[in-house]
């Protein structure tokens, strides 16, 4: 059996909770020669507005991929281990300090931004969803203009001026052209949206009422052939499924209906994709890790994909 990075050789005996808490037991380095993809932890909240804790969601997230990704042949219902295709490295975590929300900014920007000129693709994980907005700043600097993929129970545009934190970084995102509204779609919205800025919003009720298949095409239309970022908040989810987000919202899709969202866009061009708002002192069963490591594996094989059909 081929262990890969994994030292302890817990995969070797079917064991997930012994061995490394890096990212689907991928080596931790920040050496980048030969490498596909990274793994990025942003371990910041000082943008949340309502229940701080998803400073320690990278951490949460990592320890469930050892769970989700401990079959050699790579995790259900993928049909290949995204490992034996591609070389992903646990990149660890972006260091700033944490009352210090411009620092955290420029290292994001500057940072994962070095790492995507090196042309590797970068999955990164929060972190509450301000951490979005560098990290679109670094994959703009590099892609130009962006089409977003947004999952989330909130549209995250609340126009406040120049002010940034969790509810207002897709209105700046717009605003400074960091994305491209016409051809960007926010999905699962449940709380009111005062001004949809050019995006393609399908809130909740629009998507539950829809086959899945129905909204997956809608999606890949307006996102067409264009270079696409992925931000996935785990409040999109039900509080049912994540309850350790720090603003949910009830009325959200489950799971499995999440799954099917992402796997649908499979083919995309996605250059870049966040898991964020991932909470964990509000579920100590780590429920919402789980769900959290699930969708990382998926957007990484997206990402993987991607890449592929570029090369």
């Amino acid at each position: 059996m081929d262990l890969g990075h994994d030292l302890s050789q817990a995969l070797m005996h079917g064991v997930d909770y012994l061995g490394e808490l890096s990212f689907g037991r991928r080596r931790y380095t920040r050496d980048l020669a030969g490498v596909d993809m990274a793994v990025v932890g942003i371990a910041f909240d000082g943008g949340t507005v309502n229940r701080p804790g998803a400073r320690f969601g990278p951490r949460a997230i990592r320890e469930q991929t050892s769970l989700v990704g401990c079959y050699p042949w790579g995790p259900y219902p993928w049909d290949h281990n995204i490992f034996d295709r591609h070389e992903v490295v646990d990149w660890s975590d972006v260091a700033f300090g944490a009352a210090y929300p411009d620092r955290m900014c420029t290292a994001v920007r500057e940072q994962v931004g070095g790492i995507v000129a090196a042309g590797v693709s970068v999955l990164s994980l929060g972190g509450d969803h301000m951490v979005t907005y560098p990290l679109l700043e670094a994959h703009h600097a590099h892609h130009g203009p962006l089409a977003l993929v947004h999952f989330d129970a909130h549209s995250d545009t609340w126009g406040m001026g120049d002010d940034l934190n969790h509810g207002t970084w897709g209105y700046l995102a717009q605003a400074r052209g960091l994305v491209d509204p016409a051809h960007s779609v926010q999905i699962g919205m449940r709380s009111p949206n005062p001004d949809t800025y050019g995006f393609t919003v399908i809130d909740a009720d629009t998507l539950l009422a829809a086959p899945m298949e129905a909204t997956v095409e809608r999606i890949r239309t307006i996102v067409g052939d264009r270079p696409v970022y992925l931000t996935f908040d785990i409040d999109f989810l039900d509080p049912a499924y994540a309850p350790g987000t720090g603003t949910p919202v009830v009325g959200g899709p489950t799971t499995h209906q999440a799954r099917a969202l992402l796997r649908g866009l499979d083919g995309l061009d996605v250059v870049g994709a966040d898991v964020v708002e991932v909470s964990p002192p509000y579920d100590p069963a780590g429920v919402t890790a789980l769900a959290g490591a699930t969708f990382a594996y998926d957007l990484l094989y997206l990402l993987g994909h991607a890449r592929e059909a570029r090369a």
